[in-house]
Parts: structure tokens; C-alpha cells; sequence
């Protein structure tokens, strides 16, 4: 029978639940925007919500207030702290703090990858320091600045931003994940050929308009975000300059990756400074200049797992970490995903890595409430 509400599609899933390594407090905690769920605990419990959706539509945010309630009410769950993301314009963080507000009830924010890599050790019981590799499109980062490629140590309810990717300029803002002609526009005038913008891009009538943002810094905010360099080494090899889905221009590189096959990683394709900023720029250089998108692809895939691994490896033995947790929704690319893995296994480290719940966004709230109970038990 087809379930008519979101009260008889929960009911339908009351013994679906990850069982955490400890008990506490209740939590609500109320997801990021994109791929929203929410999660409520109760005692040693975490029930986390069928899938909401994207929260840009009406209907979608009343449906998350009503999943609340009901699952409120199905788990007999009255929260005692209320969790949300860090960004203060999403409507899950509006719910929640209004939620919050109603019933006199703390919060607290958690930071979108903090989030990712919580979600990871909730799912596999994990109370202990773990090194997190947080890769997806953005999230609001705790210096304002959007976040994508992130390597954190995460113990709990605390987390410290080992590394990151290198900052590359975002043209036009959000614009620029629509639209990986941006960010390979970016990359060119990084390397001093601004000038191949527009010829690059003659379909692109913004394109001089691009050069003269990056020329003067205007409206091009800086980003970490892996998802952004997939679109920009899709635009730079000519198989993406616009997409209509999410992850459409990473998804046609990694079928052009498969299609060619395994290569070796480029030598001196990345860089690795002492501050743990990891720079794939001479790669990106490379992009610009291959003419054979199937190679391009597999190359691309192959430097950036031999980067990643070097980077997490040598900061895992930095800080005597064992555990390595692989979040966010880079890891549905399934040639980084395996390759990463095994480099990282093969160098003794223990992988750990979405199971029941997915990579992407629908995890966040998991996280959320695995730090706010956390939070409770240190005292904070």
C-alpha cells in the first residue's frame, strides 16, 4: 500500500535506525539545504528522515516541518538541543533556530563538512579522532568563505581544518557551479593566460566580461571546493561548459575516464606547501593543453587520488591518526572513490566510509546530531 503521508512513511520505518556508540539527550537536528533530512535521536538511536529534497520550493520546506512533527511524534523524541548548519540563510537553519526559539531550547551550528565526516564516524560507531577528507560542491566555511576540499582532524563535537585545497576564484559566484567555463576562466587567467578566455569560449558572450571580474576581483569569491575543479577540468578539456544537473560536468569526466582506462598519476601534477594546502594548478595546466579528452579524463583522475592519498597520509602520520573518513559527494565518483581507498588501505590506514547513508548532502543531518550530542556530553 501506497503511504498517503509523511507520518505513514516514517511509521513504515521504525526499526530503520543507526545505532550509535552511546546514549544521550535528544537532538533535532535539521539538515543542509540541498538534499535536505533531518534526524532526531532518542537514547543510543539516530532516525534520520526519508529525503526531503532540495529546500529552494514552498512545498518542500512545509514538508520539513511537518517530517519534524511527525517524526517527533512517531519517536516520542522531545529534542533537548537543536542542531543546523552554519550558513544563516538556509531555510533548515531558519526552521530550526525559530524552532529552537519557540520552545526556549539551545542550538548549536554545525560546520557543513564538520557535518560530513560526523556522519561517517556516527555510521560506523567511531568515538575516537579520525582524519576527515570532506570533498563536495560548497559549504559555508568557518572563515565565511565556501568550503569544498577539506581535510579536518574531527574528535567529536570539535574539529580542527588541517588543510585545503587551493583557493580558485568562483566567477560570478554561485553562477560559476552552473556553468565550468567559469572556473576553467579562472584557471587561465591563474596561469597568465586570461587572454584565451574569450578565443576558448566563443559560444560564452560573457567570456570578456569573465576576465575583467577576475582582472579586478569583483564578484569572484574564493573556494576550496573540489566539485568546482572537476567543472573547471571539464571546461578546460571541452566537455562541459554548461550544465543543467548537479555534478553533470564530473559525471561525463569520470565516463570519459572509464572509457579510456587506467593511466599513471602526472609527475609533479600537485603541489603540498607547509601550511597543508594542496595545489593541483600544474595538473589544471596540463587540462589546458590536452587535446585528447579521454586521456585528460583518466589522467585528471589518477593525480588527483595520488594527491589526496599523499596529503592524507602524511598528515595522518603527523598526528598519529589511524582512521581516515571519506565524506561528501565527490565520493559517488567511483574511480576516485576506489582509487583513494586502496591508496590509503595499501599505506595501513583504516578507510572509513558512507555505508547505509550516502556521501552526499542527505548525511549532513546525521552529522549534525552526532556533534550536538557530542557537544551535550562534553558540556558545552
Amino acid at each position: 500500500m501506497q503511504p498517503d503521508s509523511v507520518l505513514q512513511m516514517q511509521q513504515l520505518r521504525l526499526s530503520d535506525f543507526v545505532l550509535l556508540p552511546f546514549a544521550g539527550p535528544s537532538v533535532l537536528a535539521c539538515g543542509a539545504w540541498l538534499k535536505n533530512t533531518v534526524c532526531v535521536t532518542h537514547n543510543d538511536k539516530a532516525y534520520v528522515s526519508e529525503l526531503i529534497g532540495d529546500l529552494d520550493s514552498i512545498d518542500a520546506r512545509l514538508l520539513l516541518d511537518q517530517t519534524v512533527a511527525d517524526m517527533c511524534k512517531i519517536f516520542d523524541v522531545k529534542p533537548e538541543i537543536i542542531a543546523h548548519d552554519l550558513h544563516p540563510d538556509f531555510y533548515s537553519t531558519q526552521f530550526a533556530l525559530s524552532y529552537a526559539a519557540q520552545r526556549g531550547l539551545p542550538t548549536i551550528a554545525v560546520q557543513h563538512h564538520h557535518a560530513h565526516i560526523s556522519a561517517i564516524c556516527a555510521e560506523h560507531r567511531i568515538n575516537e579522532t579520525v582524519l576527515g577528507l570532506a570533498l563536495d560542491g560548497v559549504g559555508l566555511g568557518m572563515d565565511g568563505t565556501p568550503w569544498g576540499g577539506e581535510l579536518l582532524k574531527v574528535a567529536g563535537a570539535d574539529f580542527q581544518r588541517l588543510g585545503h585545497l587551493a583557493m580558485i576564484a568562483m566567477p560570478g559566484g554561485d553562477r560559476a557551479a552552473r556553468e565550468p567555463w567559469r572556473m576553467a576562466a579562472a584557471v587561465l587567467f591563474l596561469l597568465g593566460r586570461g587572454g584565451e578566455i574569450a578565443p576558448r569560449f566563443p559560444r560564452q558572450p560573457g567570456a570578456q566580461t569573465v576576465l575583467a571580474m577576475l582582472q579586478r576581483g569583483l564578484n569572484c569569491p574564493m573556494t576550496s571546493s573540489m566539485g568546482r575543479l572537476f567543472d573547471a577540468a571539464a571546461a578546460l578539456l571541452g566537455v562541459s561548459e554548461i550544465q543543467t544537473l548537479e555534478a553533470q560536468a564530473a559525471v561525463r569526466l569520470q565516463e570519459l575516464a572509464q572509457r579510456h582506462g587506467p593511466v599513471a598519476p602526472l609527475a609533479d601534477g600537485y603541489s603540498i606547501d607547509t601550511g597543508g594546502v594542496l595545489d593541483f594548478l600544474p595538473l589544471l595546466s596540463v587540462m589546458a593543453d590536452c587535446r585528447d579528452a579521454e586521456y585528460g579524463a583518466a589522467l585528471f583522475h589518477a593525480t588527483i587520488a595520488a594527491g589526496l592519498a599523499e596529503w592524507a597520509v602524511s598528515t595522518a602520520d603527523l598526528y598519529g591518526i589511524t582512521h581516515v573518513a571519506l565524506g561528501g559527494g565527490c565520493f559517488y565518483n567511483a574511480i576516485l572513490s576506489r582509487s583513494l581507498s586502496d591508496r590509503l588501505g595499501a599505506r595501513g590506514l583504516n578507510v572509513l566510509r558512507a555505508a547505509r547513508m550516502k556521501p552526499d548532502d542527505s548525511a549532513i543531518s546525521l552529522g549534525q546530531a552526532w556533534v550536538a550530542m557530542q557537544s551535550i556530553n562534553k558540556g558545552i
